[in-house]
């Protein structure tokens, strides 16, 4: 029942939109009048293929992308695309570089070692903890492509603007801000994005990948991990993950019909952040972790003057009906992910409750 949801600051699986969750269920048993659950309906059906066509034609619409980018949906996640990527499109003899604000970029950059090719690592701010973005990188003009992740969800950064990489390709790790602002989409090779952040459930990884990238695809490559495989048969060589590229669909239509575009969910997405931030910079008790030219509009890090504090913060707020605020097992204290779907009713009801917390123990 509605009335018994909660604030959900989870950072992934994460918040769905309401009305996306509600239509979910109200066509579940019988969908698109075929007698049948989404959930039991072939992917050859006709209703499927309305479905993922709808699915690409908003993403193209959001995105403003041209007919050289072609919108996929995968399986394996974002991690599968840290080796998909330098497997498919970083040819013998060459080299790519790779920024490394933190851990998804750090794994991203094991994939390629292993694969025994040539990464150059321009830029990292492991020095700080991951604490920023890099400025001012030296990236190499003959570089096969340049790889970033565009939001860290641990530490809590997010690049303010892209990098200028010249004729060099982009390929980015979007996975937990897509769709949260609009961006030129045109020096990018490859875009890609778990869902379960912030487009989707957890089962299915958008990505978008441009037509030139698909060229430099080997042949010997094994058929399930080849890009062309699956631009070739619009996602449908094998069976997708019916159910969750449906529900990213809808959170597309949410996008379109309700929220009015990315221009609108950017400036929502900036009043929640700053309302956290705004009320934690005045704040001597919460201490946000990343450098303010660096912050996250998705995932806001912060900590409490001590764990124990920390601890009783979490305790207290899941009491109170705040899920997912516990930071990341491998950093600590605190974390609220404010993706698409988390509303600033949602916002402005957690800066109440940690008002209230700091005056009880600040």
């Amino acid at each position: 029942m509605k009335e018994h949801r909660i604030y959900n600051f989870n950072a992934g699986p994460a918040a769905l939109p309401l009305p996306v969750l509600e239509e979910i269920q109200e066509n579940f048993l019988n969908f698109a009048g075929s007698g049948m659950s989404i959930t039991e309906i072939s992917h050859r059906s006709k209703w499927f293929d309305a479905v993922i066509e709808d699915a690409i034609a908003r993403t193209r619409r959001l995105l403003k992308l041209d007919d050289r980018f072609h919108v996929l949906f995968l399986q394996g996640g974002a991690s599968l695309q840290f080796c998909m990527i330098p497997m498919n499109l970083l040819p013998e003899g060459k080299a790519a570089d790779y920024v490394n604000t933190g851990t998804w970029s750090t794994k991203a950059i094991k994939e390629v070692k292993i694969q025994g090719k040539t990464v150059n690592v321009v830029a990292s701010s492991e020095d700080r903890d991951f604490a920023y973005i890099p400025k001012n990188i030296p990236f190499n003009p003959d570089a096969a492509y340049v790889h970033i992740t565009s939001n860290n969800t641990i530490k809590g950064t997010q690049w303010a603007e892209f990098p200028e990489t010249g004729s060099v390709p982009i390929m980015a790790d979007m996975s937990s801000d897509m769709m949260s602002r609009p961006f030129d989409p045109n020096p990018f090779g490859v875009i890609y994005a778990g869902a379960q952040k912030n487009i989707g459930p957890a089962g299915v990884c958008m990505v978008i990948i441009r037509e030139d990238m698909l060229a430099r695809v080997p042949q010997n490559l094994p058929t399930m991990l080849k890009y062309t495989t699956f631009s070739e048969k619009n996602s449908m060589f094998n069976t997708p993950p019916c159910f969750a590229v449906y529900t990213l669909q809808l959170v597309m239509k949410w996008l379109e019909e309700t929220v009015g575009g990315l221009d609108k969910m950017a400036a929502i997405n900036e009043k929640k952040a700053g309302m956290l931030y705004d009320f934690m910079d005045r704040s001597e008790f919460y201490r946000g972790t990343a450098d303010t030219d660096s912050r996250s509009r998705m995932n806001v890090t912060f900590r409490l003057p001590s764990e124990a504090l920390e601890q009783k913060f979490i305790q207290e707020a899941t009491q109170a009906g705040f899920g997912g605020l516990k930071g990341h097992r491998s950093v600590g204290g605190c974390r609220a992910s404010i993706y698409n779907a988390t509303g600033i009713d949602a916002v402005s009801a957690l800066v109440d409750f940690m008002k209230t917390f700091e005056k009880r123990n600040g």
